[in-house]
């Protein structure tokens, strides 16, 4: 009874810290290779915007292999890149504010979040994804940009208003 709690708590902790459920992993590479834990690697992954339907984004990022890696207590680096297309009509489900968070995820044990942010340029009916990196103490000024215009879509005309 013990291992199951053990390990359905460390299970537990380990979706909370890496935000799993709320990506998926589309694939990897390695980029380093160590002698323990697992290797430092590229993840590339995707995620549907929560209040837009239509729009998935696909973000890239750095993960920390080796014992400290394994284990989920390596502080990842701030580089992260953004795409996000139109993947069908676009259809504004709830209202939301200019900055709003769309996606979270941790990059070490405690300090440092991935965020990205969901901006809509009204003038040029465009939406725009940002996604950032920041620190309790200090955040870091890399980030990356993506722009998914409000198009129709097979002869749908896109839905502004929820």
């Amino acid at each position: 009874m013990h291992r199951i709690l053990s390990t359905g708590l460390c299970g537990g902790v380990l979706w909370a810290l890496t935000g799993a459920g709320a990506a998926q992993e589309i694939g990897s590479v390695d980029t380093a290779f160590q002698w323990l834990g697992p290797n430092h690697k590229i993840v590339i992954e995707a995620f549907d915007d929560p209040k837009i339907a239509g729009v998935t984004c696909y973000v890239s990022r750095s993960r920390s292999g080796g014992v400290k890696g394994g284990l989920g207590l390596a502080e990842d680096t701030s580089d992260a890149s953004i795409a996000c297309r139109q993947v069908g009509p676009i259809a504004i489900k709830e209202k939301f504010k200019d900055g709003e968070e769309v996606f979270t995820e941790r990059r070490s044990l405690l300090f440092k979040k991935m965020r990205v942010a969901r901006f809509l340029d009204q003038p040029r009916n465009t939406l725009v994804y940002l996604v950032y990196s920041d620190k309790l103490i200090e955040g870091s000024p890399k980030n990356s940009l993506s722009a998914v215009p409000m198009m129709p879509w097979a002869g749908t005309p896109p839905k502004t208003t929820p």
